[in-house]
C-alpha cells in the first residue's frame, strides 16, 4: 500500500513543524502538496491542481513555481536513503506550458548516488500522460541536526 510522505524529515530526524512553501501543512500561504511513495517503483507521486495563485502566462502556471514543485519532489526522493539532502544544482525543462484549474501529477525517483550525492529526477504530467517539465537535480546530504539543530525536536 503506498504511504503518505510528508514534510523533509526522516525516521531518524524529526522536525518541530514543516513551514515549507511546496508541502509543508504548517505554513498557510504554502501549496501543501502531499506526497505517496509507490514502493513497487521506488518513485514518489503527487496529484493536484494548480490554482490562479499560481498564474504565469494567462491560463498557466509561472515558472518558479514549476521549478519548486520539481525541487520537491527530487527532494523527496532521498527519503529512501533516510537523508536530508539539499539542492546543490538542478535543471528544468518546460517543455510544454503548465495548466491552472486541471489535474496533473508530479513524480520523482533516484538516478543515482555516491557517497553524499544524490542525483535525482522529477517530471510534471497532465492528466494524458504528457510530460509538461522535467527536471535532474544533484543533492548533497547533510548532517541536519548540525545544520538544523534550533528547529529539531528533542
Amino acid at each position: 500500500m503506498p504511504r503518505k510522505i510528508h514534510g523533509h524529515e526522516t525516521r531518524h530526524h524529526k522536525m518541530r513543524t514543516n513551514r515549507c512553501f511546496v508541502c509543508g501543512p504548517d505554513n498557510p500561504d504554502g501549496m501543501r502538496l502531499r506526497f505517496i511513495l509507490d514502493e513497487e517503483r521506488q518513485t514518489f507521486i503527487c496529484r493536484f491542481r494548480l490554482s490562479k495563485r499560481y498564474t504565469g502566462p494567462p491560463g498557466h502556471c509561472h515558472g518558479g513555481v514549476i521549478a519548486a514543485i520539481l525541487d520537491d519532489a527530487m527532494g523527496k526522493v532521498n527519503k529512501l536513503h533516510h537523508v536530508v539532502a539539499l539542492t546543490r544544482e538542478m535543471t528544468v525543462e518546460y517543455l510544454k506550458p503548465v495548466p491552472l484549474h486541471k489535474p496533473l501529477r508530479v513524480e520523482g525517483r533516484e538516478i543515482k548516488k555516491q557517497g553524499r550525492t544524490h542525483v535525482n529526477a522529477a517530471e510534471i504530467l497532465n492528466e494524458k500522460g504528457e510530460v509538461l517539465a522535467r527536471s535532474r537535480g544533484v543533492f548533497i546530504a547533510i548532517n541536519p541536526e548540525q545544520m538544523f539543530a534550533k528547529f529539531a525536536e528533542r
